[in-house]
Order: structure tokens, then C-alpha cells, then sequence
């Protein structure tokens, strides 16, 4: 029979594993360690060297039973609480669970052979290093990346320096990252707390007493002290530099030039400046920004994550659904993701709830006290730790960091100094003063884009607000911000014009948060209205490139209430205002058939003024207006007094709108003709311009816009192929331009209604979802509702009937009135062809024969050929004795039409209608002679699903 194998001991560092006696001894000597704490290093070693997940310890540790998440982690703290100095050995994965750090030796022993009990054996004392290192009470959450990172640079500096602003974690990183590196200095590890100390002369002397060190003189002085430990191996921790910094740096470069080998590392608020320092920028816990995707877990961030371990060590049971996650988290953003706040308020967060703490946060300082009793007193509220750090601070530091809270978010140099600098502080001091408080931790900055920003924690913010009214420098200071964005955005709309728009975005866009500060204190009542007038209308391009129709729209009514009655002195910004509500109102919240008076005031005014520029303004948008309105021979009439008042124009571009403006009228009336005429005209003149955007003034851009209504008109004469391919490049120039409305009508009126009347679902319906997705990313509520509507039609065309129908009726009635708008005819009347193929003819008759009177009604041509063919369609599926003549009238009723119109498209379709009613009925000759002219008309297209229709009636007849 063979022999049992010989048990194995496990040996790394100091330490021995024996699996058979489940027994973990170190230094020979064995060691406390309960059942489940055993049991759980075993699995982490086993691991060997991977990542194990919490839910793999749980069941291995206690299996069949359902226990809570802290269990496990108060086995984890036991282990390291025995691992002691090596308590780095059990490595935390935020998110994913724990890792065993450690390289393992595998050894047989022989059990007959009793080993001499090494605990028997006596320890010395100097066979531990000496430190006065206290054993941590609470793990270290969220800081594997950091830790890392600063022992790294332990091992190639001499002295580090941990700063970051009060309160984010600098002593207890400096701590952990002492025990680590423990067992790498004979003679010990030691921490100097300096925060205590009033006097800055005190630091040698406090050092000393650290140490143990008596001085013959009786007198400290950092040489004296360094001299003593010259030939030490040591690391010396000095804590809480910043408001002893001269002597600090002092007593740091004293050691390390006089023992090569000493290390230290020091936390500060700012650096110590010192020979050879390194310093690290501790940053805040990470947490989720916003819009994480909703499935993504909270836990992996190190904010999130010490919120809830915080709050269940006095609430075991806390586990958050959700819902509350969601709330938590952000918590933790608002509160910059700084330990010590996160700390606090999870403490209130067992007394008030989740969501109790979140609605009270606006008044965190009262809210976030009450810390640890045995916390230093400036740690034990969040007032007491900013007070540590604004006490240190020279006078004029104290007013730069109050005013440039005026600032909601990020802001330049540029900005600071316009809105700090006043009589009392000069420019160049507020630059010494912002580089002075950004390496005292109290100003962040972000080198990582083209333009270096800075900024203030929220915390920090809300402090130095409360700092600045109690100055009472706030509305001063207020007046210079909202100065400084109101001389930013002068020149805003001009740039548009000849910039690139990522370009004029990136300058920009940045500063859309400081506007709405400035525009909350204009208009409030200790604000200055005539600022809050004039930045609106400057800031108008801003809110309608980032497609923010709806912020515009309340923004500009708020300005205009505040004007009063017109009279001279507001003549002008009213007519500018009034612009800016039009075209919010008509593209912004599905209120375009109220843009019309906005519009008829701004061309009073304008006309009174003699401004032309807003002149062409308003006549452009109440053409537009009375499209959606449905009067489109007014529309005409409104293009046409454009179009003569920049005949003579010197200036291209008006020229080009002018044409512009008839060829879509006309396009709309029927006349494809004559909008081509235009269309052509259009573009030989802009054959000629540079290829920039032309934005601003009419709120699309001249060649993008353009070129869909080509495509359109191209589509409807007959030149399938030419317009499919105008389609395919005009997705690319939108996508390129960046303009979000631009983009929206280069899939919703080019080609989503191109490729589903070529007979391109598959295309038809990846830009529907284009179109879907673009809109959901941009608020535009009416350019959604129709791209629902058009998802449902395709759905039907591709035979899923019953499910488009329903599509397309919800969404037509969530469009309320604004189905009247030209875009929805098409969605009409297919959805009147959808009733006919589902079998609900009445259904049908009652919405084609709605659509066709309201094209008749106004003048609605460009659709109405193929709306009398849809009805002659649905006359056949009634099958009565008179259907077939009455489906015949309206075939050549729609025939003429198309005709006269030079719509082709419309033609081959009508034809193909009534060839086959003709063909059905046995007359084939007519039902040629027909279609045959027709169809011979097409040099191109022969690929789409009309021509192939057509074709393949001309083979049958054949």
C-alpha cells in the first residue's frame, strides 16, 4: 500500500503556512488566526497570484449559508492585522474582490521528524523593527493605485511629498505607505505628527522626542538632530507640514545630507520646495462621472466604495437597491470624492437616509460635522479642515480664492484675472496668487486639454462663497464675471461664421456654465438687467450650437420681460431677442406655430431700424413659419421679398440664401422645375466660396442644407442615382460640420425619405436609428417624434403591419398639431397606405382624404400625385362595382399632376398604379402604352424599387 503523502508547510517572507495543522506561524512563533480568516488565505493563496472574487471567498468560507459582504471583510482585516507591517500581502481590486501578493514556496515535511518549537526560542526585542507606527483601525479603501505609485517612488527618491487638499487622505496614504516599506529599515519607521505645533522652531525638537533622541546642548535645531541619526537606516514620516513649511524643509534636506541612507516622506498642503523633493499629488477617491451607463456596478469606484463601508460599519444591514446607489453616488461626486467628507456624511447618512443627506447637502458645512472624537480637531468638520487651510492663507490670497468661487466650473487665466483683479489687487498679483493657491491644494487645474483650466472643488467653492458675501465682495465681484463672458461672446456670433465649428465649439462651449452663473445674478435683485440683456443675446449661437433650443427660448423670455416697453434706447436688443425666441420656438419645443408673431416683431423692428441683416433674418424665419403653418404661398411670397432685397448684394452668401429660400418654396408648391432652377443656382455660387460652415444667421448650414433639398428635387425628376448619391455625401459633410440641427435635416429631410422611397430598407432604416440616436443625444422633441414615425413605416413596408401601425399612431399622437408640419406628410400617408394593407380601407380613406384636403387647403403640392395615387390604391381593395373606374380616375388624376409638376418619380408610380389596373383588367395594349413612355424616361435609377416594379409589369405585359 502505498505511503500517504507528506504534508506541505507554505512559506513567503516571515511567515509559515502549515494547510495539515491549519496553522500560520511567523517568525517560528504561532499566530492567532481564526477558522474563517485561515480559510480564506488559503483560498487567496491557492489563487496563486490571481484575483479572486468576493462571492468565490463567501462560498468557500461559508458554504451553503447566506451571509453579508462585511463578514468577509472583517476576516480580510484580521489577516492583515496579523500580517502586521506586511499587511500589503492581501491586495484589494476595487470592484472585483481580493489578490495575494505575496511569492510562495512549497515544502514537504516529514512528520515523524518534530521540528524545534521555534516559539520556544527567545525573541529579542531589536528582532522587530521599531516604529511608532499605530496599527490602523479601518482598512484603507480605494487607494491600490496610489499606494502603488507612491512606493514606487519611495524606492527612487529620497523624499516624497504627498499633498491635495484637506481632508483627501494625505496621512492615512502616508501611513499605509510606512508600514509597507517597514521591514526595509533596521532602524525603524517613525511619524512626526506637526500639526499640533504653533511655533515652527518646535519641529527639531519634536522630531527628537519621536525619536527618542537626547541632545547634549538641550537645544534642537534640524542639523543637531540630523547629525544624531547620521548613521541611522530609517524613514522618517513628517506629517502635516504646511504650516511649519520653512523648518520642515529645513529638517528634511538636514537628514537626508547627512544620512545617505534615510528617506523621507511628508504630507503637506502644498510642497516643501526642498533639495531632491518628489512630489505626489494625491487626488480624490475616484468616482462615476456623470452619465455612467446605469449597469455599470458603483462599488468599483473608491468614493462609492468607502461611502458604503463607512455606513455599514454602523448599519451592518445597509444595501443599497439601485435607486439609492444612484443617489449615493452622487453624493460622493458633489463631494468631489474627498475621504474625509465622504466619511462624514456617510455618518449622517445612517441618521437622515440617503436621500436626506443628498436634498441637504447645499448646506454641507453645518450638515458634515460631528466626526470622529478622536479625530484632530480640524478634521472632525468639514468648516474646521478648509478653516486649517484659509488661516494659512496671505490676504490677498484669502481674496483671489473668494472671488474666483464666483466661477461655477473650470475657468482660464485669462478669466481669473478679469474677474479678480480689482483696484486693490493687480493682474500680474492675481496670476502670483492663483499659481500660489493651486500648489496649497485649494485650486485644481487640468493641463490635459489645449487651454490650461483650473478650478475649485465643490466643497472648496461653497466655502469661499460663504467667505466672499461675508466680504461683502459678492455682487463686485458678480459684476466682473458676468463683464468678463459678456466681452468673451461679443465676437461669438461673427467667429461662427468663418470658423470651423469644432473649432468655435471648443472656445466656447467651455463656458456655458459661466454664462447661466452670470445670468442668474443679472437678473436678480441685486443684479444689473442691462448686462443679463446684452450677454443673452450674445450667448444665443452658443445655445443654439449645442442645440440647447429650449435653455434659449426661457433665457431670451426672461430678457425680454425685463425690457419693459419698447422704446429707442430698446429697439434694438428687443428686435435681437425677438430673432432668438423665433427660432426657438420653432425648432426647439415643439411650438413652431408660435413663432410667427416673434418673427412679425422682429421685422417691424427691424424694417424701423433699417437694420437689413434682421430684415433677411425675419423674412427668412416667417417663411419657415408659414411652412409650418401651412400657407405656403405666403411662405412664397416671404422668399420672394428675400430674394429681391439681396438682388443687388455684393455679399455671395445672400445671393445664395435668396436662391436658397425660392427653391425650397417652390419645391414644397410642386414647382420641381422651377426649384431646381434655383437649387442650381445655388450651388454654382457656392462652387465658389470656401468650404466653411455658413451657421449663424439662419441657423442651418448653406451647403449642407442645400444639398439635401438637391437631393430631393433630384429624386423627384427622375435622377434616382444622383440623389442617392448627393444623400451619401451629405451625411458625411453633416456629420463633419458638427452642427446638430443641420445634421437633424440631413437625415430627416434627405435621406431617410430618399433611401425609403428608393426601396433601401436596410439603408432606410440605419439612418432612421442615425436619426433616432442623434436626437435622443440632442434635445429635439419634433425631429424625434418624426423619426419614430419614420422607424414605423419602415417597419410596415417590410411587412410587419400591425406593429408599424402602431408605431406610427402613438407617435402621430404624441406630434399633436405639429403632424401638420410638411416633414409628417410622408408618415400620412403611409400610414393611410398601412390601413389599406392591414385591411381597414375606411381607416385609410378617412386620413388620405384628410391629407389630401389640407395640400389642396395650402397649397401643399409636392406630395398631393402621390396621395391621390395611395387613395386610388385603397379604391381597389374596396372591390365595388365602381372601384376600378373611380381607382382609374385617381391614378390619372395623380398622373397630370406629377406631369405638370416635372415630378417623374411621382409619374412612374402613378403609371405603374394604373398599368397595373389596366393590365388586372385585360388591357394590355393601353397598360403599355402607358407605362412604356414612362419608364423610358429613366436613364437612371434602374436599380431602386420603382423602376424594378415597373419593369417587371413591362416584362409580364410583354
Amino acid at each position: 500500500m502505498a505511503a500517504p503523502p507528506m504534508p506541505t508547510t507554505i512559506e513567503f517572507g516571515r511567515f509559515r503556512l502549515l494547510p495539515h495543522r491549519r496553522e500560520l506561524l511567523t517568525d517560528g512563533r504561532p499566530m492567532d488566526l481564526g477558522g474563517r480568516a485561515f480559510d480564506v488565505l488559503m483560498a487567496l493563496i491557492e489563487a496563486s497570484g490571481a484575483v479572486v472574487s468576493k462571492d468565490i471567498l463567501m462560498n468557500r468560507v461559508w458554504p451553503d449559508r447566506v451571509v453579508e459582504e462585511n463578514s468577509l471583510q472583517a476576516q480580510i482585516s484580521a489577516l492583515r492585522r496579523a500580517f502586521g507591517a506586511d499587511r500589503g500581502l492581501i491586495r484589494t481590486i476595487a470592484g472585483r474582490g481580493y489578490q495575494f501578493t505575496g511569492e510562495t514556496r512549497t515544502v514537504s515535511i516529514n512528520p515523524d521528524v518534530q521540528p524545534v518549537a521555534a516559539a520556544a526560542v527567545p525573541i529579542s526585542p531589536s528582532a522587530r523593527t521599531p516604529t511608532n507606527l499605530p496599527e490602523p483601525v479601518s482598512e484603507l479603501i480605494g487607494r491600490e493605485v496610489e499606494l502603488n505609485e507612491i512606493l514606487d517612488l519611495s524606492r527612487s527618491h529620497r523624499l516624497v511629498t504627498l499633498t491635495g487638499a484637506g481632508g483627501i487622505g494625505k496621512t492615512r496614504l502616508g501611513f499605509e505607505v510606512a508600514r509597507q516599506l517597514l521591514p526595509r529599515f533596521a532602524d525603524g519607521v517613525w511619524a512626526v505628527e506637526l500639526a499640533p505645533l504653533s511655533d515652527p522652531e518646535l519641529v527639531p525638537v519634536t522630531v527628537a522626542t519621536a525619536l527618542g533622541i537626547e541632545l547634549a546642548s538641550g537645544t534642537a535645531s534640524p542639523q543637531s538632530v540630523a547629525n544624531v541619526l547620521h548613521s541611522k537606516q530609517l524613514l522618517l514620516l513628517l506629517d502635516n507640514c504646511e504650516h511649519v513649511i520653512d523648518v520642515a524643509a529645513r529638517m528634511a534636506e538636514a537628514l537626508l545630507r547627512a544620512n545617505p541612507t534615510a528617506r523621507v516622506i511628508a504630507t503637506s498642503r502644498e510642497p516643501l520646495r526642498a533639495e531632491g523633493e518628489r512630489v505626489y499629488p494625491v487626488p480624490p477617491l475616484a468616482v462615476p462621472i456623470e452619465g455612467t451607463p446605469n449597469g455599470e456596478d458603483p462599488l468599483r469606484y473608491g468614493a462609492v466604495l468607502l461611502f458604503v463601508e463607512r455606513t455599514r460599519a454602523a448599519a451592518p444591514s445597509f444595501s443599497p437597491d439601485a435607486r439609492i446607489a444612484v443617489v449615493l453616488t452622487g453624493i460622493c461626486r458633489r463631494l468631489d470624492g474627498i475621504p474625509l467628507a465622504i466619511e462624514l456624511a456617510a455618518a449622517r447618512g445612517v441618521a437622515l437616509g440617503i436621500e436626506g443627506l443628498a436634498a441637504g447637502l447645499d448646506d454641507r458645512f453645518r450638515l458634515l460635522a460631528g466626526g470622529h472624537r478622536t479625530a484632530m480637531p480640524r478634521h472632525q468638520t468639514l468648516r474646521a479642515t478648509l478653516d486649517w487651510s484659509y488661516d494659512l492663507l496671505t490676504d490677498p490670497e484669502r481674496a483671489v480664492l473668494r472671488r474666483l468661487a464666483i466661477f461655477p466650473v473650470a475657468f482660464t487665466l485669462q478669466a481669473a484675472t478679469a474677474v479678480a483683479a480689482d483696484d486693490e489687487i493687480a493682474a500680474s498679483d492675481v496670476v502670483d496668487c492663483v499659481a500660489n493657491l493651486v500648489t496649497k491644494s485649494l485650486v485644481t487645474v487640468d493641463v490635459g486639454s489645449a487651454m490650461v483650466r483650473y478650478r475649485l472643488l465643490e466643497t472648496t467653492r461653497a466655502y469661499s462663497l460663504e467667505k466672499l458675501v461675508e466680504a461683502g465682495d459678492f455682487d463686485a465681484t458678480a459684476r466682473r464675471h458676468a463683464g468678463r463672458y459678456l466681452d468673451l461672446f461679443k465676437g461669438a456670433e461673427a467667429e461662427a461664421e468663418t470658423r470651423p465649428t469644432d473649432e468655435w465649439l471648443a472656445e466656447y462651449a467651455p463656458s456655458i456654465d459661466n454664462v447661466r452663473a452670470a445670468l442668474d445674478w443679472a437678473f436678480s435683485p441685486g443684479g444689473d438687467a442691462s448686462i443679463g440683456v446684452e450677454l443673452t443675446i450674445a450667448a444665443v449661437p452658443l445655445w443654439e450650437q449645442l442645440s440647447l433650443l429650449s435653455e434659449s427660448r426661457e433665457r431670451v423670455e426672461r430678457a425680454l420681460a425685463s425690457l419693459g416697453e419698447p422704446d429707442g434706447a430698446g429697439a434694438r436688443p428687443r428686435m435681437q431677442l425677438s430673432a432668438a425666441l423665433g427660432w426657438s420656438l420653432m425648432y426647439g419645443v415643439g411650438r413652431a406655430r408660435e413663432a410667427g408673431p416673434a418673427w412679425a416683431a422682429t421685422l417691424e423692428l427691424a424694417e424701423r431700424l433699417g437694420d437689413k441683416d434682421y430684415t433677411q433674418r425675419a423674412l427668412w424665419g416667417l417663411c419657415i413659419d408659414q411652412f409650418n403653418n401651412g400657407e405656403f404661398r405666403a411662405a412664397l411670397g416671404f422668399a420672394t421679398r428675400f430674394a429681391d432685397l439681396v438682388a443687388n448684394s455684393t455679399d455671395t452668401m445672400d445671393l445664395v440664401t435668396g436662391d436658397r429660400i425660392l427653391a425650397t418654396t417652390l419645391h414644397y408648391i410642386g414647382d420641381q422645375k422651377s426649384a431646381r432652377f434655383h437649387i442650381d443656382r445655388v450651388l454654382a455660387h457656392l462652387a465658389g466660396l470656401a468650404q466653411q460652415p455658413h451657421i449663424v444667421r439662419m441657423r442651418f448650414d448653406m451647403r449642407v442644407s442645400t444639398h439635401y433639398f438637391q437631393a430631393r428635387i433630384l429624386w423627384l425628376q427622375g435622377f434616382a442615382d444622383r440623389a442617392l448619391r448627393v444623400v451619401e455625401h451629405n451625411i458625411e459633410e453633416g456629420r463633419a460640420i458638427g452642427h446638430a440641427l443641420s445634421f437633424c435635416s440631413v437625415l430627416g429631410q434627405g435621406a431617410c425619405p430618399i433611401a425609403f422611397l428608393a426601396g433601401d430598407f436596410d439603408a432606410a432604416e440605419r439612418y432612421g436609428a442615425m436619426l433616432l440616436d442623434h436626437t435622443e443625444r440632442h434635445p429635439m422633441r419634433l425631429w424625434q417624434l418624426w423619426a419614430r414615425c419614420f422607424n414605423g413605416i419602415v417597419m410596415a413596408k417590410r411587412g410587419n403591419i400591425t406593429a408599424g401601425l402602431e408605431v406610427l399612431l402613438g407617435t402621430l399622437e404624441q406630434a399633436g398639431d405639429a403632424k401638420f408640419l410638411p416633414r409628417f406628410l410622408l408618415p400620412l400617408g403611409e400610414l393611410a397606405a398601412c390601413h389599406g394593407k392591414a385591411g381597414e380601407v375606411a381607416k385609410g380613406f378617412a386620413i388620405v382624404d384628410e391629407a389630401l384636403a389640407r395640400c389642396k387647403t395650402r397649397d401643399e403640392g409636392w406630395y398631393l400625385a402621390e396621395l391621390l395615387r395611395i387613395k386610388g390604391e385603397l379604391i381597389i381593395k374596396e372591390n365595388g362595382s365602381q372601384a376600378a373606374a373611380k381607382a382609374e380616375e385617381q391614378f390619372l388624376s395623380a398622373l397630370d399632376l406629377a406631369q405638370r409638376q416635372g415630378a417623374l418619380a411621382w409619374e412612374l408610380r402613378a403609371a405603374t398604379s394604373l398599368a397595373r389596373l389596366l393590365h388586372d383588367r385585360g388591357r394590355f395594349a393601353d397598360a403599355t402604352a402607358l407605362l412604356r413612355p414612362v419608364y423610358d424616361q429613366f436613364t437612371e435609377g434602374l436599380a431602386t424599387a420603382d423602376l424594378k416594379a415597373a419593369n417587371a409589369l413591362l416584362d409580364d405585359l410583354s
